[in-house]
């Protein structure tokens, strides 16, 4: 079994089951990060952490710690010590990172939602590969104490779902009195990006043609600047945040976590510096934008998910890191094809504090696919 590290009893009730991420502390149980050393050395956590509090508090049920890409530093899902969860829609290809057994437990229903964490895409990628919705919290909403770092300045908490209605209920359960009722966006920003497999482009197209919202073109120049100050900034604090690891059990590690914190290693504090400080402006060129039209909508995948033995082929950060640079929220949801194996997924984007008018606004395209 590779989707679950370990499982537990849900214990009694009707509330929804939650599969939680292992970089989420459960109280009684180790955090592992799926990493060899890491696990040698974890002793069960005395208290969960903030988030895992409050989903108990509102119902929800632990079903077990879902496994996770080594240390949640990549965007394949492949862990080479804990095994690779089995993507539902084909075998032979990535579940997506870093919360890889968090998508797979909704999909397969073996959990009503999960909980994942997204610093670069972690949340958004592996939703998009296996065909669900996922939601990347606004920077600081979701308290993020009880969890393993990754990387600080951009580390989020969110939840996975079958449906946008399962996304609502996980942020019921995180945040009391979340309420997503009213209307969609007045308004949606189509950005074009680089890298994007024309099929993906074309499926987000038909949709937002089919949801029938008024949208108009949008520019964000800024983006390419800031998915590299972002990329910069999550390798540099991963390689600070895990320095231990890197100097006393790097044999331990799997070569890709040991090859990417010695690259994170390799980067200045004045670049990271400059990289942090290239985020203020970021935000505010994402914040105009959003005053002109407060969605802005994105392919939430380049193309299908990469071959197991090939992964690079699928760029999982392109999309993504730029997001979590501006610390806005953004929610991907699956747009099903026609005649192909995989879906493509489109990812809307709003202001800080604007997960309640994201879920609106994919509601409505999600009924727009029926």
């Amino acid at each position: 079994m590779t989707t679950f590290l370990l499982r537990l009893d849900p214990g009694p009730g009707d509330g929804p089951t939650v599969a939680v991420k292992d970089l989420i502390d459960v109280a009684g149980t180790p955090t592992t990060c799926a990493s060899r050393p890491v696990a040698e050395a974890a002793a069960p956590a005395e208290v969960d952490a903030a988030c895992i509090t409050a989903v108990r508090a509102a119902g929800g049920r632990i079903v077990g710690k879902a496994n996770l890409h080594e240390l949640a530093f990549g965007g394949s899902g492949i862990n080479p010590y804990t095994g690779t969860p089995v993507n539902p829609l084909d075998p032979d290809r990535i579940p997506g990172g870093s919360s890889s057994g968090s998508a797979v437990a909704v999909a397969t229903g073996e959990a009503d939602i999960a909980l994942g964490t997204d610093t670069a895409g972690s949340v958004r990628t592996p939703a998009a590969c296996c065909g669900v919705a996922g939601l990347k919290t606004t920077f600081g909403r979701i308290p993020v104490a009880g969890v393993q770092a990754l990387a600080p300045s951009l580390d989020t908490v969110g939840p996975l779902a079958r449906d946008v209605a399962g996304i609502a209920t996980a942020m019921a359960l995180l945040e009391p009195g979340f309420d997503p009722e009213g209307d969609p966006a007045e308004r949606l920003g189509r950005v074009r990006l680089s890298g994007v497999a024309r099929w993906v482009d074309d499926a987000v197209d038909a949709l937002l043609a089919a949801a029938g919202l008024p949208l108009e073109a949008a520019d964000l120049p800024g983006w390419d600047g800031a998915e590299e100050a972002g990329t910069t900034i999550l390798f540099g604090e991963a390689a600070r945040v895990h320095s231990a690891l890197l100097a006393h059990h790097a044999d331990a590690l799997g070569d890709e976590a040991r090859d990417r914190l010695r690259q994170g290693a390799r980067v200045t504090d004045a670049e990271l510096a400059s990289s942090i400080a290239a985020g203020e402006p970021w935000r505010a060129e994402l914040d105009a934008a959003l005053a002109r039209t407060p969605v802005l909508v994105t392919a939430g995948i380049a193309d299908e998910p990469a071959p197991l033995d090939d992964p690079t082929q699928l760029d999982t950060r392109r999309l993504n890191v730029a997001v979590n640079l501006g610390g806005h929220p953004a929610l991907v949801l699956p747009v099903p094809v026609a005649g192909r194996r995989f879906p493509a997924s489109v990812q809307l984007i709003a202001a800080h504090g604007g997960e309640e008018l994201l879920v609106r606004t994919a509601a409505a395209l999600e009924a727009a696919r029926r």
